[in-house]
């Protein structure tokens, strides 16, 4: 594992990695915050998972989770949001390939040999962050914006366990029957629609639903509303009775200055759970 940069940053120190990952067959790059108590022993983790288009960077600077993060004692991890160099497959279009990986396993050509997100957040990150660093693995949460929000979603109710509360911001709640979901997963997973489920948060809801508190939230004027289907989203909690908190947000959008109006919100959120 390589340092690419550790800056103070609200009494801890932000950092940024790079290390050759098994899971997707090349380098990757996340950025890691941890607040000053892990200089004396193991903090909670929040894992904070990026959209289409997204690097581990993007919210890792524009979110303004830090400060809250800090506040409570919690370790923030930004994976990045797919596979990168020169021999990963890509595409034209913005919303397949490299910067949307959509946090599944890949089965077809030519994705397969590199788009392994699942298993890197799950597995191989994790395991990475607990050898080398001050983290508690006992006590994790995960949360996300957009196409992030959905993998935080998945990842929690696929995971039985794993996590002890998720949120997220804006997230693809349906994707099999969305232009944000049947795209990729086809592209990714094959024709067969399902394979699909396991990565569906309203279907997961239906099947399986979440040991632990839910929180979502989306803008009234987010431009890519009918993509996301909230609505979807919320009948299956509501069918499963399901312990979520489900909010729309008047006025606001997609963009960054929206999940930092709340970012505290979720934080918080994450960190009653964390320390209960």
């Amino acid at each position: 594992m390589e340092i690419k940069s550790e800056n103070a940053c609200f009494g801890g120190v932000q950092g940024v990695y790079t290390h050759k990952s098994d899971a997707t067959s090349c380098d990757m790059t996340f950025g890691l915050f941890l607040p000053v108590e892990a200089q004396d022993g193991p903090v909670p983790v929040l894992w904070y998972l990026s959209g289409l288009t997204c690097t581990h960077e993007n919210a890792m600077t524009k979110a303004g989770a830090q400060g809250w993060a800090a506040e409570h004692g919690i370790a923030l991890v930004f994976p990045d949001t797919s596979p990168r160099g020169d021999d990963v497959a890509d595409d034209d279009a913005f919303d397949l390939g490299k910067g949307a990986g959509f946090y599944v396993n890949a089965t077809q050509s030519p994705w397969s040999p590199h788009f392994r997100m699942w298993d890197y957040v799950a597995e191989e990150l994790p395991a990475l962050l607990d050898e080398n660093f001050a983290i508690d693995l006992d006590r994790q949460a995960i949360s996300g914006h957009s196409m992030g929000g959905h993998g935080a979603l998945t990842l929690a109710m696929g995971l039985p366990g794993r996590y002890r509360s998720v949120s997220a911001f804006s997230p693809i709640c349906h994707p099999s029957q969305s232009d944000w979901g049947r795209k990729q997963l086809s592209a990714y997973l094959g024709n067969d629609e399902n394979t699909w489920s396991g990565h569906d948060a309203t279907h997961l809801m239906r099947e399986a639903g979440f040991d632990g508190p839910i929180l979502t939230d989306t803008g009234t004027k987010d431009q890519f509303f009918d993509l996301l289907k909230p609505e979807a989203f919320a009948a299956a909690v509501t069918e499963r009775r399901q312990q979520a908190t489900l909010r729309l947000q008047p006025g606001y959008d997609h963009s960054y200055f929206f999940v930092s109006s709340f970012m505290e919100d979720h934080v918080s959120f994450h960190a009653e759970a964390l320390y209960a």
